[in-house]
């Protein structure tokens, strides 16, 4: 941490002490809240006939979700919970701890399972999204079951989470969070007779309002911390300070948040609209973000700056670039399935509804996967109030962002199903701690019709599983190489890097009939003797093969290479060829995978001592797959050579026959000539 940092993060312990005298325990909460004037009025209101914009069969979905709600069942980070009719917002249903709910915030370890049990799993239900697709419900229907559960439950939180008290206020992005969805119901929940007497005239709705924004404004992330959870707070802040504009420092609230939304936006995006912390899964939550708070600014007749807009244009297009033909990001970094907004079933994904609503609000280009409007689109777009002229966005889809070191390499669009490869050599994550970042340097991401070939393995948990969280962070985790049983970066903790590999990209070139892409990085250079790996991935459009060719300089060195598949797919390994076949995916296929004969090749598949062969579908969530390991030594001059040949369906092909003719001098050339040249 740079000084300065110390001296924000003493401050913030000294305000934290200070503050413990404002925490309010359950039972001396008082509502009289004075706001700014006498009459408060909820102006920023969704304009008349939105509701009827939203297609049917997705009010139907909102609906059935819904329903669920009613009977207390919901899915949360992969746990089937049946207790939500009344929730108690302290349980833990994985560890079956409860979480402190009278103790002061700042005393509380929220990273300790034995204080709080998975924190991940209250705070998911106390980001009170579930009220929102409720609210969602009665907007569509004006069932008036799901607008009295949304009010009971928003009631029943108001009381039992005080000021400063328990799990719940622990954390700024849970707060920003909570401040969105409640601008939200009471969106969704206008024409509703009840509202006004929810909010505006309930001096509880009223103290937790204020309270939240109170704590935004004197707590906030920064310094290393100052990723994602700086966009949420700051998006938060201004959302409600835009739409409650009831309380004294309302326009304070507004100007302040705006100002730290626009700089932190800017320093946590790439200016090729990528995310810095290099974890698609926040690309598209602080897409959203961006997106919400702008649209409140707006509506609030305050709009955010031109760069701003630009800014997040940029992140709506190298979004759509990167996503493959199934409207799938790829899977890099850590990923929680963080929503800042939900009113739908969120198994749609994100990047369906930021696409549709994005139309709106800055237009489609020609390039841009067509997506069908959903419930979240339709009602967000029903919201912009103008849309944006963006100058200079790219005439066609990008396949290579070289200030992220992203670069997808894929088939035609006239060629099915698509050959789609991520390529990773960028920076190891973002800022000192880089804690959404994973020892993945040089790693590939191979899927077919959307279906994962050789895929990353994802994030199954963040906290209170060590061994399990280290794994999915390795560099073994993840299609590349180790060397000498070592991360490419050290590892420090669940959220710490305490040394990043540095990545470049030495050549990328796309001929039209092939592509390749060339790059290396240090994470080694500290072994003894230092080592460097480097990396060629070429695909070949017209064969449908994929060739990769890995270097190791620097001596001796054991290697262990990996290879992980998706879990739709069969491996049968015979010697160093594997027949990989996918029969039970969307898009069936068969593929050979020829790998480098220097090394002796194993299966695994669900192992967990050690563990290896594992792929998680979300946060929560793990299913095995299967996992080549390849183990031996480097030499000098001896690339490791393996191709993946697709073949077509149906053929009378072997998928362990000779391998195909094709010869791989030419591209062996290339990479020694790097090489030398390194």
């Amino acid at each position: 941490m740079s000084p300065a940092e110390v001296l924000w993060r003493a401050h913030d312990k000294a305000l934290q002490v200070s503050w413990s005298r404002k925490q309010v325990n359950r039972g001396e909460v008082r509502t009289t809240q004075r706001t700014a004037s006498g009459v408060r009025r909820f102006s920023s209101t969704l304009p008349v006939g939105a509701a009827g914009l939203v297609p049917s069969q997705a009010a139907k979905r909102v609906i059935a979700a819904a329903d669920q709600l009613l009977l207390g069942e919901w899915e949360v980070l992969g746990v089937e919970r049946n207790d939500m009719v009344k929730p108690d917002w302290f349980h833990d249903p994985v560890t079956g701890r409860q979480a402190p709910a009278n103790t002061y915030a700042f005393r509380i370890n929220h990273r300790s399972e034995t204080q709080t049990g998975n924190v991940k799993q209250i705070w998911e239900i106390s980001r009170l999204q579930h009220l929102t697709l409720l609210a969602a419900a009665w907007f569509v229907s004006h069932n008036d079951a799901y607008a009295r559960r949304a009010a009971d439950q928003l009631e029943s939180w108001w009381r039992e989470n005080p000021f400063l008290s328990g799990v719940n206020w622990t954390s700024g992005i849970e707060i920003g969070l909570r401040l969105i969805s409640m601008v939200w119901i009471r969106r969704l929940l206008d024409d509703w007779p009840g509202v006004t007497g929810l909010f505006e005239d309930n001096g509880l709705a009223l103290t937790q309002i204020s309270w939240h924004q109170q704590y935004l404004a004197a707590f906030r992330s920064r310094g290393s911390s100052a990723n994602n959870h700086v966009i949420a707070e700051a998006a938060g802040q201004l959302v409600a300070s835009c739409a409650f504009a009831w309380f004294p420092r309302s326009a304070d609230w507004q100007r302040t948040s705006a100002r730290l939304l626009e700089r932190e936006l800017r320093r946590n995006t790439f200016p090729s609209g990528l995310n810095r912390e290099l974890a698609s899964d926040y690309h598209g939550f602080v897409a959203e973000l961006g997106l919400l708070a702008a649209l409140e600014a707006d509506a609030a007749g305050s709009p955010l700056s031109a760069p701003l807009w630009q800014r997040l244009c940029a992140m709506f297009d190298s979004g759509a670039a990167v996503l493959d033909e199934q409207m799938r990001p790829p899977r890099q970094g850590d990923g929680d399935e963080g929503r800042a907004l939900l009113i739908e079933p969120p198994a749609g994904g994100t990047w369906t509804w930021l696409l549709g609503a994005g139309q709106s609000a800055v237009g489609r280009l020609d390039w841009w996967p067509r997506v069908v409007p959903d419930a979240t689109s339709s009602i967000i777009g029903a919201f912009v109030t103008r849309a944006r002229e963006i100058p200079s966005r790219p005439a066609a889809r990008p396949w290579r962002f070289a200030d992220a070191g992203l670069t997808v390499l894929r088939t035609a669009h006239d060629r099915e199903p698509e050959i789609w490869c991520r390529c990773d050599a960028g920076p190891h994550g973002y800022l000192s701690i880089a804690a959404h970042a994973h020892a993945d340097a040089l790693s590939v991401e191979v899927r077919c019709g959307g279906t994962d070939i050789l895929a990353d393995p994802g994030t199954f948990c963040y906290h209170g599983e060590p061994p399990w969280r280290s794994y999915f962070r390795s560099t073994i985790a993840h299609n590349t190489v180790e060397l000498d049983c070592r991360n490419q970066s050290a590892e420090g903790g669940p959220f710490l890097w305490l040394r990043h590999a540095n990545s470049r990209e030495l050549e990328v070139q796309d001929i039209g009939d092939a592509a390749e892409w060339t790059g290396e990085h240090d994470g080694y250079l500290s072994l003894d003797p230092p080592g460097r790996h480097r990396r060629c991935v070429r695909l070949d459009r017209a064969s449908r093969i994929i060739d990769i060719v890995d270097e190791v300089d620097g001596g001796d060195h054991d290697v262990r290479m990996a290879f992980h598949l998706g879990p739709e797919i069969t491996a049968e390994l015979q010697g160093s060829s594997a027949a990989l076949r996918w029969p039970r995916a969307c898009t069936h296929g068969e593929a050979r995978l020829e790998l480098p004969v220097q090394l002796q090749w194993s299966v695994h598949r669900g192992e967990t001592d050690p563990i290896i062969g594992w792929y998680s579908t979300g946060l929560g969530r793990r299913v095995p797959s299967v996992t080549l390991i390849g183990s031996g030594h480097s030499a000098p001059g001896e690339p490791f050579s393996t191709r993946l040949e697709f073949l077509d369906v149906g053929a009378a092909t072997d998928p362990l026959a000779t391998p195909s003719a094709v010869s791989l001098s030419a591209f062996e050339a290339r990479a020694k000539q790097h090489a030398e040249a390194g």
